[in-house]
């Protein structure tokens, strides 16, 4: 089921306060398929049997966009307009996010989403024109909540790839792991959670026409391999995960994630890595 409020505004700035509901459901087939493309040597195996406890964040594979072909941009993406604003302006990221959890989702079980935008925003950056949107998800199931507050930019593809000011990886950690992020990953990603936008499995698109040196590591694929180290590290379930990214990982290097317990508290700084400056960064919490 998929329900939105009825009024059709027609500038970005009017979609706030938009919303949707949403029902969806995390399958065994799907959550192994997820499971074989986060998976690494030093993770151990998730249970993705139905009833099983659903791994944090694996929700975003839930509840799928079914936009027929003609839908969909040049890039892949199904194009802004529906529940999302029409933006103009044509790359679109997922620049980061924050959640709380509650309890736990389960595998195989019906999931609720209400969605909301909350913010629509143009400003002006080294990269030109820009426009973020902020929507918070509402997602439920039989004893799981979980509250998110998802952050999308919009900007434009510039004529020459330019990376952003490095932020150089961290010097010492409490702990390191190294991974291979290739194209199969990257492919087998984007099948599990239904993710057609061509940088993250089409090179000469990713290259020529968006003029990035590679394939694009995701987003939500960094923020699941951290949150999943993390809370490994941690000995304890998340309550709470923040994430941003601060510059692209691509697939020709070998993906470093890398944490830091804090001193005062129950909770741990994060970041991916590679060619020694940051991806992502994001900070887990969990109960004392």
């Amino acid at each position: 089921m998929n329900t939105r409020t009825k009024t059709e505004p027609t500038r970005p700035e009017d979609w706030v306060g938009r919303s949707e509901t949403r029902d969806g459901r995390l399958t065994m087939e799907i959550a192994g398929m997820l499971a074989v493309s986060t998976g690494h040597h030093f993770a151990p195996p998730p249970d993705f049997a139905p009833g099983a406890p659903m791994p944090p964040l694996w929700h975003w594979a839930a509840f799928p966009e079914f936009a027929p072909m003609s839908a969909l941009g040049d890039d892949g993406h199904p194009r802004t307009g529906g529940f999302l604003p029409p933006v103009p302006l044509p790359r679109r990221m997922w620049a980061g996010g924050a959640l709380s959890f509650e309890g736990a989702l389960h595998i195989g079980e019906r999931l609720g989403r209400r969605s909301e935008i909350l913010s629509v925003e143009e400003k002006t950056g080294g990269a030109g024109p820009m426009v973020f949107v902020s929507v918070r998800h509402e997602i439920s199931g039989a004893k799981g909540r979980v509250e998110e507050r998802q952050d999308i930019v919009y900007l434009q593809i510039p004529e020459e790839f330019r990376l952003p000011k490095p932020i150089p990886a961290p010097e010492a950690s409490d702990w390191e792991e190294s991974l291979e992020a290739g194209p199969a990953r990257l492919f087998r990603f984007s099948a599990a959670t239904f993710n057609s936008h061509r940088i993250h499995y089409d090179q000469p698109y990713a290259r020529q026409v968006e003029k990035y040196p590679g394939l694009v590591v995701h987003g939500p694929l960094q923020a699941i391999l951290l949150i999943e180290a993390g809370a490994r590290h941690a000995g304890a379930a998340p309550v709470a995960f923040r994430f941003r990214g601060v510059s692209p990982m691509f697939h020709d290097h070998p993906l470093r994630l890398i944490g830091n317990r804090e001193p005062d508290a129950p909770a741990m700084t994060l970041c991916t890595a590679a060619e020694g400056r940051q991806g992502m960064q994001a900070r887990l919490e969990w109960a004392q």
